[in-house]
């Protein structure tokens, strides 16, 4: 199967793919060969639509290039699980989130993944599981467009501590959210969220034209 990646503009989505979307005409066509993510950023920004996609031979060799053009931030978070099935999120931006930050200089990837969880949550991970998947989104940082490529991992946590929200990094409530009522944060959430949350299948079909 042809690999595909996504980068998202804020809501919108922008597909990299060697193959149309099945539903093309629900996606707005941008051209290969004169990508640039500065000028794309603002553009996609200001259209109507929500969905785009470019069409090139390897999508994971114009991913790299996009990469090598922009300014690339590296973070990491995680899908944690309690004993009880319950999964926790954040909410950060009006938003629901799943707890994540910048990797520090020389930190390995996985113990930033959780010391993100437990500077963001106030909890202590019981146990670092496998790696979920990668995501991307761009942002203006700085007055610059830069690329975050944030690494996502599956947690595990045994306990009953007390959730605290980390208020000097805007988060305003910390909350453990049963399998039944994790689709309600898709009204409220980030396509990148989405991604991982399908991923782990604890949603389905609900993004439809995203699992292109």
């Amino acid at each position: 199967m042809a690999q595909k990646y996504r980068i998202y503009i804020n809501e919108k989505v922008v597909l990299l793919t060697a193959k149309s979307p099945k539903v093309a005409s629900q996606y707005q066509r941008i051209d290969a060969e004169h990508f640039d993510l500065k000028i794309v950023y603002h553009w996609v920004d200001k259209q109507p639509c929500k969905l785009f996609y470019v069409l090139c031979d390897d999508a994971k060799a114009f991913l790299k290039k996009i990469i090598s053009e922009n300014h690339l931030i590296e973070a990491a978070g995680g899908l944690v699980t309690n004993q009880y099935d319950e999964h926790l999120f954040i909410y950060r931006n009006n938003k629901w989130d799943l707890p994540k930050g910048k990797i520090e200089k020389k930190e390995k990837t996985k113990i930033a993944a959780v010391r993100e969880v437990e500077e963001e949550c106030g909890i202590k991970v019981s146990k670092l599981q496998e790696k979920i998947c990668k995501t991307y989104h761009t942002y203006i940082y700085k007055g610059e467009v830069v690329l975050k490529k944030t690494h996502w991992f599956k947690m595990a946590y045994k306990g009953k501590a007390k959730l605290v929200p980390q208020l000097e990094e805007g988060i305003t409530d910390v909350r453990w959210f049963k399998n039944e009522d994790v689709p309600t944060i898709v009204n409220n959430t980030f396509p990148s969220i989405i991604d991982v949350l399908e991923k782990e299948e604890l949603i389905t079909n609900t993004v439809g034209l995203l699992s292109e």
